[in-house]
């Protein structure tokens, strides 16, 4: 008789994103007229940029002709976009990556929720709390976690550093000893982020304690401030102790083509396997690489033209991020993020919870966003908006928001 995974019936409910979706398809329901305008899920508005459409267009025409049509993609991602990541992403920032140690993929949420998958049952994780749901829910479903505390919110095999406005959203290292460590900077959700300093502080524990960091960092192109890094590989001895992931999404709006990249460094050695190779193995053995057609407009995200329209694209969203935030403040909120990320991260009015917000914003201003909680319990008190809408439906928004 076949047998099923028992760990993933340990899941809590539904994914957050599809619990939210519930609700607002259920008052779409009971209000035909509604108009609602979502900021809650962290997806983009605005179009591909030119340059982008260009090499699509070029590429489609490509797979026409008998010359110069492709199949299968390379295990790691065709040499000329591994290249362009590595001179544009590492090597301009003085960060020693070789083309080998970067493999592309469709998308960082699919590596984050993979990279689990080449340790053992038996490692100890740490996360920060608020968290991004996949880092917690993909150790679920390979048995890591123990078992789920109600009166906690928490899983008894997790360690949970949180992250609130008390300590300045900045983690502090784990009293036990554990062996994989996920940190996103840019933060998801809160916004948030830590500088070169902080960063490095990370890398020393890490390296000391034999732990490996997974170090999301999907939202590096928002960063505005000097001293707040792009990459772990800034700090010294970052490649002996850190994965790095990346996305294409947020950064040139491809959400909807799905690229992304890991880089795992021939320096990361555990029990002395190259976890390089490891993550090589799986990477071949599960995923049959991106499409050529998205791996060229990948490229073209790195030509000078490029560049300039992705600079375009988060001048936009964070035009957004600034009026939320100026708006939210000028009615009393409490709000953080918003300057290296398009995220706001606000503080609920005393006495109300993340979802009771939730259901006000939703029936008094038809506005989505994201209950805190639903991040971890150290989110409870907490309310995220995105800067990725229309920048006048974001405009129209806050002023619902200001007539609540």
């Amino acid at each position: 008789m076949a047998k099923i995974n028992n760990d993933y019936c340990k899941l809590r409910g539904s994914y957050l994103f599809s619990d939210i979706a519930r609700r607002v398809r259920e008052f779409e329901a009971a209000n035909s007229d509604a108009k609602i305008i979502r900021l809650g899920i962290g997806d983009v508005t605005r179009p591909l940029p030119a340059k982008v459409i260009e090499a699509l267009h070029s590429a489609v025409d490509e797979m026409a002709k008998q010359e110069t049509f492709r199949g299968y993609a390379p295990d790691l991602g065709y040499d000329f976009l591994r290249k362009a990541i590595a001179d544009n992403d590492y090597r301009a920032r003085g960060c020693d990556i070789a083309d080998d140690e970067i493999f592309v993929s469709d998308g960082a949420k699919s590596d984050s929720g993979n990279i689990q998958e080449i340790f053992a049952k038996d490692n100890v994780i740490a996360v920060t709390d608020p968290v991004y749901p996949v880092y917690v829910d993909s150790n679920v479903m390979a048995g890591r976690t123990g078992v789920f505390d109600e009166a906690l919110g928490q899983w008894s095999e997790v360690v949970y550093m949180p992250c609130t406005k008390e300590n300045n959203f900045v983690p502090e290292f784990p009293k036990r000893h554990v062996d994989i460590i996920y940190l996103c900077f840019p933060n998801n959700p809160t916004g948030t982020t830590i500088n070169k300093a902080q960063l490095q502080e990370w890398v020393d524990y890490a390296n000391k304690e034999g732990s490996v960091i997974i170090y999301d960092a999907a939202y590096e192109a928002y960063i505005s401030e000097d001293d707040v890094p792009h990459s772990i590989y800034e700090c010294q001895g970052a490649k002996t102790c850190a994965i790095e992931l990346h996305s294409f999404s947020k950064n040139a709006g491809f959400t909807g083509l799905r690229l992304g990249y890991t880089v795992v460094p021939h320096d990361l050695v555990v029990e002395g396997v190259k976890l390089r190779d490891l993550w090589a193995r799986r990477h071949g053995t599960k995923y049959n690489g991106a499409p050529y057609i998205v791996q060229r407009a990948g490229e073209a995200v790195y030509s000078e033209e490029g560049k300039a329209q992705v600079k375009e694209l988060i001048e936009y969203y964070m035009r957004n991020a600034r009026y939320i935030g100026e708006g939210l403040k000028s009615m009393g909120y409490e709000i953080f993020g918003g300057v290296n990320s398009p995220y706001i991260w606000l503080k609920t009015p005393e006495g109300e919870d993340s979802w009771s917000f939730f259901d006000r914003l939703l029936h008094k201003a038809q506005v989505v966003g994201t209950p805190g909680v639903g991040f971890g319990p150290h989110g409870e008190g907490y309310f995220r908006l995105t800067a990725f809408g229309d920048y006048e439906k974001t405009k129209e928004a806050v002023d619902r928001i200001r007539k609540m």
